[in-house]
């Protein structure tokens, strides 16, 4: 063999054992994230199951959903956002075998997620009458009131739940927050079912329906995953005997700065999409319709990237409380490429069936909307097209927030997320829809250069403070 060749086998040799550093974790990975994933993903085809059925009754109903939810979904980034501080202070002490710093993060972060789920509702409440100053369809905004009303309420118990998740989360316990959202899930389709088209014997109530279902599933999910958790041996400790008003003052300015921060962050990026709805109303309501099937179907496949980022947060959270930071950077750069793969292949199945997938939600045996139904339907295949795309970008930039809130590191990243999304993203998505011919198609566009542009930065930010870690630990190990 001549010198070139021996050398492509060398370096074949050296990618093959670089790439085996990675690709090992994929199995432990896998493992973690697989109930996230189905637990996040039983929320989403829950969803998905929600809009087939109010789509059923027209799109004037569908858009009415999309328009309520728009509001919870402001709402529930805040909560889940201030929630998410808990995960990794649990992972830390979880990793240093500190059972009383544990317990302490989830009581705390029990008691700030259960009064901000009671703020939360009754902010929904007072801010429902903006509705009709948003330049929204009136027929929409008059079908969206009534199912909110409902929908606020489930705030509570979702936002305590996801206190519950997260602590499970934190203690790699994803199992059990995969269960108890099953149970819900189930329960929910069969309410939705009973209350929306008025079957065994209960009231046809259309869209109120499917907001008693939510309501329903979310109590329940409470309840389940606090029995399962206290009948586990390594959770019962903390989940038991709380003392929920005894509280440290250190602790709580703690998870305030953790989850703060957090909150802003998802707020910034739950917005983005929100505005994506309201500019959509703007349009119309096939348009609005249209943009909730692109949004509900590209959620089924972000919830995938979202266990992955919770993995990233268990796992870089772990590593830090044991200092262990080169494992730490193996670790994350593992994730971040099982991630990807799985996301390129998502986006080949969108561009594959992007014509298919949005008839689903409609029904053409119904005549008198044919009209609209068809609209909806080609406006949806388009932005099908462009989600493909930012399904890449979206996973590299969850992924890299795990990690980073794992590191314990949220105040950059807020920044950088409010820059991308709504110095970049948002106004490159006001302007197109609003002033050139790409309407729908235009609004998806920005949100997709808001989420490269995230997912770039965030990468960045990962990069040189793993980096930097790596450094300061060799440094600090040498002088000792």
């Amino acid at each position: 063999m001549d010198v070139y060749g021996l050398r492509v086998v060398n370096f074949a040799q050296k990618y093959r054992i670089l790439l085996q550093q990675y690709t090992k974790e994929f199995k432990y990975n896998i493992k973690l994230a697989t109930p996230v994933i189905l637990g996040m993903l039983g929320h989403t085809v829950v969803q998905l199951v929600d809009n087939i059925m109010v789509g059923q009754l027209g799109t004037a109903e569908l858009a009415a959903v999309s328009l309520g939810n728009s509001f919870m979904f402001i709402a529930m980034s805040l909560g889940i956002g201030f929630s998410t501080a808990i995960t990794p202070l649990v992972a830390e002490a979880d990793g240093e075998n500190n059972f009383e710093a544990g317990k302490s993060a989830f009581k705390h972060g029990l008691f700030l997620c259960t009064v901000l789920g009671i703020l939360l509702c009754v902010t929904v409440f007072i801010a429902k009458p903006i509705m009709y100053a948003m330049d929204q369809p009136p027929e929409v905004v008059d079908l969206a009131m009534p199912y909110l009303n409902l929908v606020a309420i489930s705030l509570v118990p979702l936002i305590i739940f996801q206190a519950f998740k997260q602590f499970s989360d934190g203690l790699s316990l994803t199992r059990y927050p995969m269960y108890a959202t099953i149970a819900a899930n189930v329960v929910n389709v069969l309410l939705n079912y009973m209350f929306i088209f008025g079957k065994f014997g209960m009231p046809e109530l259309g869209i109120v329906g499917a907001a008693i279902g939510t309501l329903a599933s979310r109590a329940i999910m409470v309840v389940y995953l606090w029995y399962v958790l206290s009948k586990h041996y390594k959770a019962r400790d903390y989940v038991l005997n709380i003392k929920l008003f005894s509280l440290s003052k250190k602790m709580m300015n703690k998870l305030l700065s953790l989850g703060f921060p957090s909150a802003l962050q998802m707020f910034f990026e739950v917005a983005i999409f929100t505005s994506a709805i309201w500019l959509s109303g703007i349009l119309g309501k096939n348009p609005q319709a249209a943009n909730q099937i692109a949004l509900n179907l590209s959620s089924m496949t972000f919830m995938v990237a979202m266990g992955f980022g919770v993995v990233a947060m268990i796992r870089v959270g772990n590593q830090k409380g044991l200092k262990r930071f080169i494992e730490l950077r193996r670790i994350t750069l593992s994730i971040f490429l099982l991630s990807t793969i799985l996301a390129v292949v998502f986006a080949l199945i969108f561009v594959v069936f992007h014509e298919a997938l949005p008839k689903l939600y409609l029904d053409y045996d119904n005549e008198l909307e044919a009209v609209d139904n068809y609209q909806v339907a080609t406006i949806a295949a388009k932005l099908l097209l462009i989600a493909a795309v930012f399904q890449i970008s979206d996973t590299i930039q969850v992924v890299a927030l795990g990690a980073l809130r794992g590191m314990q590191d949220v105040k950059i990243p807020t920044l950088i997320t409010f820059i991308a999304y709504w110095l970049i993203g948002f106004p490159i998505s006001y302007y197109l829809s609003m002033h050139t011919a790409y309407e729908s198609s235009g609004i998806w566009i920005g949100l997709l250069a808001g989420l490269t542009a995230s997912g770039v930065l965030l990468y960045i930010r990962f990069h040189l403070l793993s980096r930097r870690m790596i450094v300061m630990n060799a440094t600090e190990i040498k002088t000792k």
